[in-house]
């Protein structure tokens, strides 16, 4: 069996704040093969992105281990072995859209034929071909989504950590990035952590559904998707699809039972 691309054993973290400890996640176990689409549900609170930030290296868990690609997060993020992308685009107002997916380029040496061919690939890859001079603002915000995923691929990271990227937009724009995100997938064959609060997007994107608790963060369920790879929107109405985000729900429901 291949190792692992992101392991998770026993991992606990607890903040120490001035009202008292806060306790985010307590012994999360989890691994995520090579290529998997492994979406995060829970509660507002459930350490869902604390669990993607101990991954990125963002945070420290204060017990259990974590290893990225065999590595420590640390060493896995000198390694640039992953691109990350926050729920908020984050692109620079005072630089063209060209010049943000550059950005990481510039930080990491590449040289600039070489930061040119790879902005124009990874436009094409999010169907942004054509906007690399246009400004943020000149965009819409699914259009900036799009472009802050591309800056995420731009230096070709194996892994794509995803915290809630869609969660501010419309659900007609949502439907319509979550397919190209899906196709996306399918060309890059990237391994993908996905952190939403919505259980049709969960279901739809995800090889793997990993339901989480209320505070302090627990895994209640690790769901493995039946449903085929290629997935049109339509396949939301199925039976198979309707189960599964049953099973979500009523994961979320046993994870409130450990209030």
């Amino acid at each position: 069996m291949t190792e692992p691309v992101i392991s998770a054993s026993d991992l606990s973290l607890t903040f120490q704040t001035g009202d008292g400890p806060v306790h985010a996640l307590k012994d999360v176990s989890l691994d995520i093969a090579k290529g998997d689409f492994v979406s995060f549900i829970g509660p507002s609170g459930c350490g869902k992105t604390t669990f993607l930030r101990c991954m990125a290296d963002l945070e420290h868990p204060t017990a259990g281990t974590i290893t990225v690609n065999g590595v420590t997060p640390e060493a896995a993020r000198k390694a640039r072995a992953y691109g990350y992308v926050f729920q908020a685009a984050g692109l620079y107002p005072w630089r063209t859209i060209g010049g943000n997916i550059r950005l990481p380029l510039e930080i990491m040496g590449y040289d600039k034929a070489d930061q040119s061919a790879r902005v124009k690939r990874v436009l094409e890859l999010v169907d942004l071909a054509g906007f690399e001079k246009k400004y943020p603002w000149q965009l819409s915000g699914g259009m900036q989504q799009r472009a802050s995923i591309a800056r995420a691929l731009a230096f070709d990271a194996d892994i794509l950590l995803m915290d809630e990227p869609f969660g501010a937009l419309d659900e007609i724009v949502r439907d319509h990035l979550n397919e190209q995100l899906l196709a996306l997938w399918a060309k890059t064959e990237k391994t993908i952590a996905f952190v939403t609060h919505s259980i049709p997007e969960a279901v739809y994107l995800s090889t793997k559904i990993v339901v989480m608790s209320p505070r302090p963060g627990r895994i209640t369920d690790v769901i493995d998707s039946p449903l085929p790879r290629e997935r049109p929107l339509e396949i939301r109405d199925t039976p198979e699809f309707l189960e599964i985000a049953h099973r979500v729900r009523e994961g979320l429901k046993a994870g409130h039972s450990y209030d």
